[in-house]
């Protein structure tokens, strides 16, 4: 009886993956179905495989030389790239203090950082753009300062999550390494470098997938700061495409999978790290 129940519940639970998985893969799937698709027959016939005179690389070609894909694609690495790395770096080290020192207002402190979580980045926007005017370095046309603009308030909006998420892992890793690294002389960066980090690796991995994931994909913020033509990052550059190309849906097709290359290359390549890390992070946190 309760190897039927345990039957009947796997079916259900696979049954209700299965159709999630459809409703999540097959949008994309039509995308890249009418990228390859001329102009003229998506309104007519967009299910199909594209096949024969219907089937054209046109999109793609037009896609790539109308718009600065090369110099959109290096501002959002860059930004990205940059975000990721002092993330990783600030919430590891933060991260590691609050767990293993004691000291006065660690628990006030620990707070502030979930509190942080609640804020949403619309709340303040505005005022982080003010700051940020005022600094010189928003608003000022220059290329290298927009980026900065834009990667100080995107690591700001990464770093509690980050912090709370290598807590949990770092709570995990038996203090008596820690002891036994002391005894035989070594010093605090040396055991946050040679015990904490490799032991906590699929943490860091999973915190740097998230920060580049967010910080690629983020458009709002990235309007406010980054609006000449040689900042624009990837997000902002299909932004415009979809307002100019208006019903050239195979253009727009075209563009949305161009954007998402990246994304899906990152995940595909580190999608063990984002499990294993998220599923660790449940059970040990």
């Amino acid at each position: 009886m309760h190897t039927k129940k345990a039957a009947a519940s796997k079916i259900v639970t696979y049954a209700v993956l299965c159709l999630w998985a459809l409703t999540t893969i097959y949008p994309f799937i039509w995308v890249i179905l009418n990228s390859f698709r001329k102009k003229g027959l998506i309104i007519s016939d967009s299910f199909s495989i594209p096949m024969g005179d219907a089937f054209t690389w046109e999109n793609y070609l037009t896609a790539w030389q109308r718009s600065d894909f090369k110099n959109a694609y290096l501002n959002s690495f860059l930004i990205s790239g940059t975000v990721t790395v002092a993330v990783v770096v600030i919430a590891g080290l933060a991260a590691y203090g609050l767990v293993r020192y004691r000291f006065r207002g660690r628990d006030l402190l620990h707070s502030l950082v979930l509190a942080g979580m609640m804020f949403p980045v619309f709340s303040t926007i505005i005022p982080v753009f003010r700051l940020e005017a005022l600094m010189g370095i928003a608003g000022t046309g220059n290329r290298w300062l927009s980026l900065i603009a834009v990667i100080l308030p995107q690591i700001a909006g990464n770093l509690c999550f980050a912090i709370i998420i290598l807590m949990g892992f770092i709570r995990s890793v038996p203090i008596e390494l820690e002891e036994s690294a002391y005894l035989d002389g070594c010093n605090v960066v040396q055991i946050y470098f040679r015990i904490i980090i490799p032991a906590a690796k699929s943490s860091f991995a999973t915190v740097a997938i998230f920060a580049f994931l967010w910080s690629y994909n983020d458009l709002f913020t990235q309007s406010f700061f980054l609006r000449y033509p040689q900042e624009r990052a990837i997000t902002g550059l299909l932004n415009e495409i979809s307002s100019q190309a208006g019903v050239n849906y195979g253009l727009m097709a075209a563009s949305v999978v161009l954007v998402i290359i990246p994304v899906l290359v990152v995940y595909v390549c580190l999608q063990k790290h984002i499990i294993k890390g998220l599923t660790a992070g449940a059970i040990k946190g």
